[in-house]
């Protein structure tokens, strides 16, 4: 049972009101049931112009933004008309409603800069409840996931590591080489979009500075591996402990990465897929290195869900992909509606063998 909320003021009229009544039905028949925003695993908060963000209160809390426009303008990018109402709410989700309440039509926009349209599997007209039953299916396994976002910094790497290794000159390289390939978009300016005080809320509760696109990781040793900060240029990581971390361990009593740091450095946060690649290399020995990218290849195995970036959901759903692989060691899999995962021996033989095979814009289904 996962509990569910409406953010006070969702109810604003015939369109808020049909929506409320089918997403509450398909809602309730996939185990969630309706208390207050304070005890809720999952606020749906209404968003328009106007509107002022739910303030969660910790990490856990999932909470979609629902956006009612009155018209879609057919010569303008989805993702450009939405994707601005899903920053200024602090939504993890933004769903899109349009169409009449007979026959409702839902756009998901997600924080990795994806927009698709619900669709019932096999069905050209669905009813009104199959389509709210679909779009439950969707965001219910989303909302129930776990973010792993806390960091545990500990003062005790080692000097001789102060000015990087081979291995660190490798990631330096590798993110150039993406760079070069404009495979790194720029973080999003979340600063633009949101007010100074929205702004700290989110670096607080998440211990992020921006949104940025696209990870990469080395192999130290058996049980440790560099990895790109949160929130950097990919294509200008240079200083130990500030744009590139050696990861240590995963706490799993604090949910939370442990890292290694010099002791003068001020530390950046890791990368958020840190706990992907940290599954990756404990299963794998045979890894030596992992890049991420917001891009697409064909014929490829995917996940089935398109889990947040983050979550031990996500880990695990990569994790087993690469786990049935005939060759770990040198494996990609599609992250649906958001990218891919690479493996390889070494940062160079992923590169050498995405390179010309890539497909900039990711499928979206």
């Amino acid at each position: 049972m996962t509990i569910y909320a409406w953010n006070p003021g969702f109810d604003q009229g015939v369109r808020t009101q049909h929506f409320m009544t089918g997403l509450a039905r398909s809602l309730a028949e996939d185990d969630f049931v309706a208390g207050t925003v304070d005890e809720a695993r999952l606020v749906l908060q209404r968003v328009d112009d106007v509107s002022r963000p739910f303030r969660r209160k910790n990490h856990a809390v999932y909470v979609i933004g629902v956006y009612f426009p009155d018209t879609i303008d057919p010569d303008v990018p989805l993702l450009n008309q939405f994707y601005p109402y899903l920053i200024r709410s602090l939504s993890n989700l933004l769903i899109t409603v349009a169409g009449s309440p007979d026959a409702p039509i839902f756009y998901i926009t997600t924080l990795e800069r994806g927009t698709y349209a619900v669709r019932v599997p096999g069905v050209s007209h669905p009813e009104a409840g199959q389509i709210y039953d679909e779009l439950v299916r969707r965001i219910g396994p989303l909302a129930r996931s776990h973010l792993i976002v806390k960091n545990r910094f500990v003062p005790d790497l080692p000097p001789s590591l102060w000015r990087g290794t081979r291995e660190t000159d490798s990631l330096k390289e590798g993110g150039r080489a993406l760079d070069r390939w404009d495979l790194l978009p720029a973080p999003f300016p979340m600063e633009q979009l949101l007010t100074p005080e929205d702004f700290r809320h989110v670096q607080r509760l998440f211990n992020i500075g921006g949104l940025s696109y696209g990870n990469l990781s080395v192999r130290q040793d058996e049980s440790t591996f560099w990895m790109s900060a949160s929130g950097v240029n990919k294509g200008r990581l240079e200083e130990v402990g500030r744009d590139i971390l050696l990861v240590t361990d995963f706490d799993a009593e604090e949910e939370g990465m442990v890292l290694s740091v010099p002791e003068a450095v001020k530390p950046r946060r890791v990368s958020v897929d840190a706990i992907e690649h940290w599954r990756i290399y404990r299963a794998h020995p045979e890894v030596g290195a992992i890049i991420h990218i917001h891009a697409w290849m064909e014929n490829v195995p995917s996940t089935d869900i398109n889990y947040p970036c983050g979550t031990i959901e996500l880990a695990q759903a990569v994790s087993q992909e690469i786990d049935r692989a005939a060759d770990p060691s040198q494996t990609v899999v599609g992250l649906r509606n958001h990218g891919l995962t690479i493996t390889g021996r070494s940062i160079e033989d992923i590169l050498n063998r995405i390179d010309g095979r890539l497909i900039r814009e990711v499928p979206m289904t």
